[in-house]
């Protein structure tokens, strides 16, 4: 059976407080498996890969998911603690980005599934739904001794349902909005006083949550896309003296982000960034501190950021912060290391089997798939266990691999696995063979490099 080294071992004892003795046990043996097996990730496959094909008590592996008692929420703020101490300096900022992705699942069982917009298959003129179940997901972005970009590391993950879906089932209905909210606020309860910056695209750009993260003990920096015809309006004026009447909220409304895009006045500055793939772009930006008004909410104040590119390589967008004093340059950085959550869920299709679960009840459901993005993270904490420095990348005669990715890392922790192994003696000599290192050392690349 595949075991691992020490130093993993010490690094999920953090873990344990979370469950029960026996349940960790047979938590640890569904991790293992779920990290070595190719293909659907499923409980059955987890235990053909750590030799339990033919155990009998099978079904106590299943009740990890679907009947043990166990909070997602001691894990996931364990994890994030775990993430903390082992990629950010003491005094770090935590730099979050929340995004949704969708699991495509069918099924009469399935009760949480519904339509929602396809990421993948939609476009900028058409518009393309899938049945399945909406995961809204909070990562921290780290970076990793073995690259230049940030990585971004699941650690709390959510099913966030339709509106058909939650009458259905009787459950509240929370936005996308609403849920971030509540993410935010666990954050808050776990690391009450360490800065933190929450980057979303363009469905968390909303008066509700930047108000929500400004009006926070320890507030929160809200970063997202801003719509160029937003209502931005001056901060109001003094009140005069001995005036009735309610005390105004804004003062005039100021010329829209369109507007300054087509004005001749509006005075640019060009700045070169990190873009997106690692290189450097030159971009043109102007910024300005406004009043960002919706009815029935509270004008927010933002630091909007209006961008375009010289070269025309895209259209031009805006970005806000609800830090008035940060930089028009860090706003952009924030927004573009928002990209790496991307990254990320492709890895875990490509990687980890995501969609290829197969579980139905509501509970197992709740469990799986959060699981699965922890399990990401948690592949990254051992691989930099293992490589603090420098993390084994594949290379060939005729591919130069210059950054590691996610299949190394992966490949290094099943390498340990293997390695660690419990492999039995043969009692009689006939029953030994002899592999020649050369086969051996492809065997073994093959089952840490299958996907």
């Amino acid at each position: 059976m595949p075991t691992p080294s020490a130093p993993i071992i010490q690094v999920l004892a953090v873990f344990a407080t979370a469950f029960t003795a026996p349940t960790f046990a047979n938590a640890l043996v569904l991790l293992y498996g779920t990290i070595l097996a190719p293909g659907r990730r499923t409980v059955a496959a987890a235990l053909r890969m750590m030799g339990l094909g033919s155990c009998k008590h099978f079904t106590n592996y299943h009740r990890v998911l679907n009947r043990a008692r166990w909070s997602p929420w001691v894990l996931s703020k364990l994890l994030l603690a775990l993430l903390i101490r082992l990629f950010l300096p003491p005094e770090a900022p935590l730099l979050l980005a929340v995004d949704e992705t969708l699991e495509r699942r069918r099924g009469p069982q399935i009760k949480y599934k519904g339509w929602f917009r396809d990421p993948i298959r939609s476009t900028l003129t058409r518009v393309s739904k899938a049945l399945g179940i909406r995961w809204i997901c909070l990562a921290l972005l780290v970076p990793v001794p073995w690259g230049p970009r940030l990585w971004a590391l699941p650690f709390m993950t959510i099913p966030a349902l339709g509106p058909q879906t939650s009458a259905r089932l009787k459950k509240r209905h929370r936005t996308l909005v609403e849920w971030a909210m509540l993410m935010v606020d666990k954050v808050r309860d776990w690391q009450p006083e360490r800065e933190t910056v929450l980057v979303g695209d363009g469905s968390y750009a909303a008066v509700a949550l930047g108000n929500h993260c400004r009006r926070l003990r320890w507030p929160v920096k809200l970063v997202s896309r801003l719509r160029l015809d937003a209502r931005l309006y001056d901060f109001p004026g003094p009140r005069p003296q001995g005036k009735r009447g309610p005390t105004p909220k804004k003062g005039p409304r100021q010329p829209s982000l369109a507007h300054r895009l087509q004005d001749a006045t509006t005075q640019w500055q060009e700045v070169v960034i990190p873009w997106y793939g690692g290189q450097e772009k030159k971009i043109e930006v102007v910024t300005g501190v406004s009043l960002w008004y919706r009815a029935r909410e509270e004008p927010l104040p933002v630091r909007w950021v209006l961008i375009r590119c010289p070269e025309g390589s895209f259209k031009p967008q805006a970005l806000f912060c609800t830090d008035t004093s940060a930089a028009a340059r860090q706003i952009v950085l924030w927004f573009i290391a928002r990209w790496n959550i991307e990254v990320t869920f492709e890895e875990l299709r490509a990687q980890l089997g995501f969609e290829t679960q197969r579980q139905w009840s509501v509970k197992a459901i709740e469990r799986t798939t959060p699981c699965l993005f922890g399990i990401f993270s948690l592949v990254v904490v051992m691989a930099k266990t293992l490589h603090p420095v420098t993390l084994p990348i594949r290379q060939t005669s005729w591919y130069w691999k210059e950054e590691a990715t996610f299949s190394d890392a992966l490949a290094a922790v099943r390498s340990d696995l293997w390695h660690g192994a419990n492999y039995s003696t043969s009692a009689q000599e006939a029953d030994c063979i002899s592999i020649p290192q050369v086969a051996l050392h492809s065997l073994v690349e093959v089952a840490c490099y299958s996907t």
